[in-house]
């Protein structure tokens, strides 16, 4: 069933069919005063829209842009005064754009009790016209306490305020002003960067590892070969602290007081080339305690290197296997669970619960870093490949250990 009126439409789906009541009734009514606010909000909490199964809010002919969706809840409906109706329990999910933003939530919990409002604030990216707002009860919680017919999810109100000034538009000549406006403005804009660049001495020539890098969506910062240099005092090998496929790994300290890896790949290693495309995009998008941070990277003449956080425990391999007194560390059997259990969240993050789903595909003692407390951190992600058939810049060809 669809509701339309003022760009909003909704979707409520299933029926109560256990409370014996033909005409089910889908917005209940507070008659109970609400601790924790105004009187002026209150009013929004007066009535609340209830669902047995899926409720869908749609925002039609909205801008696209960036938005903050507040979402307003009380539960009005259970009571807290220790009596048979303050034992039902509302569980539900919901989801933002079809993607899950609540688990398993429950009002009561959140809120600190019955009858107490609590907002929920997301920042959402519109990239299409339309908003999607799913609540929906996944069977959680209880269905016949205190009476049949009061599960599922609840909302008292919603909020979209758009985190940028929408155009004011009268007209069609001020629409085309506005258009001519923007157009030039894109144009000046793109001819300072590309002066910019020029002036870099960054266009030109661009390699095949540079042009790839320009298709990825980086969340990480550039660094100058200067910087690099100066951090790692021109490539020192006193600085050096490993070697892999790639080529060696300095330590460095920028001029910040921050302590950093750098991997400097081989010229020799045309495979490498794809490797560190892989490696730069996979890290940059993923953000977690037992993944090696990524600062960023430097892309200079033949010069390709990655910036990573500086582990000072080296890798697992040199602590159980270490040539010397020095490199071997003495590991009782707390501290091997606690490195085997980050590796294990680690790896759980990849392939379940990341918005991309990665396959490290080269898991080994030396790839798995240790930071100064012994916390396991997963690197080199140049083998890893996405369970997506759409990502064509990543590697998928059989490989790894």
């Amino acid at each position: 069933m669809f509701y339309p009126g003022h760009g909003w439409a909704l979707s409520s789906s299933g029926n109560f069919m256990d409370n014996d009541i033909d005409a089910d009734e889908y917005i209940v009514t507070n008659t109970s005063s609400l601790s924790n606010v105004s009187a002026i909000h209150s009013a929004l909490y007066t009535t609340a829209r209830i669902s047995p199964l899926s409720l869908t809010y749609y925002g039609l002919c909205l801008m696209k842009g960036n938005y903050t969706v507040s979402l307003l809840f009380a539960e009005i409906i259970f009571k807290s005064d220790r009596s048979f109706y303050s034992l039902g329990k509302r569980i539900f999910d919901v989801y933002i754009q079809d993607e899950l933003v609540l688990k398993d939530f429950n009002i009561e919990e959140e809120a600190g009790g019955t009858g107490k409002p609590i907002v929920k604030n997301f920042t959402v990216v519109l990239t299409t016209h339309t908003l999607k707002i799913h609540f929906y009860w996944a069977g959680r919680g209880t269905t016949g306490i205190p009476a049949r017919g009061m599960y599922g999810p609840i909302i008292s109100a919603i909020s979209v305020v758009p985190n940028f000034r929408p155009p004011i538009i009268v007209g069609k000549r001020n629409y085309l002003v506005v258009v001519v406006g923007a157009i030039s403005a894109a144009i000046v804009i793109a001819l300072m960067v590309l002066g910019i660049l020029w002036r870099k001495g960054r266009l030109g020539g661009k390699n095949s590892v540079e042009k790839e890098l320009r298709g990825l969506d980086l969340q990480t910062g550039i660094f100058s070969l200067r910087q690099i240099k100066a951090a790692t005092k021109n490539f020192d090998t006193e600085n050096k602290i490993g070697e892999g496929g790639f080529g060696c790994v300095y330590k460095g300290l920028l001029s910040d007081g921050t302590v950093i890896a750098v991997k400097q790949l081989s010229s020799k290693s045309k495979q490498g080339n794809r490797e560190f495309v892989n490696e730069i995009g996979m890290i940059s998008a993923l953000q977690h305690p037992n993944l090696v941070k990524l600062y960023g990277c430097c892309v200079e003449g033949n010069q390709l290197l990655l910036v990573y956080e500086y582990m000072e425990n080296n890798c697992l391999s040199r602590a159980l296997f270490g040539k010397n007194a020095t490199c071997k560390l003495k590991l009782n059997w707390p501290t091997r669970q606690k490195i085997c259990l980050g590796i294990a969240r680690g790896l759980a993050y990849l392939h379940e619960e990341s918005r991309i789903k990665i396959v490290h595909r080269d898991i080994k003692t030396s790839n798995v870093l240790l930071d100064k407390d012994l916390n396991a951190k997963i690197s080199d992600f140049g083998l890893a490949k996405l369970n997506e058939d759409d990502k064509t810049h990543i590697s998928t060809r059989i490989a790894g250990t």
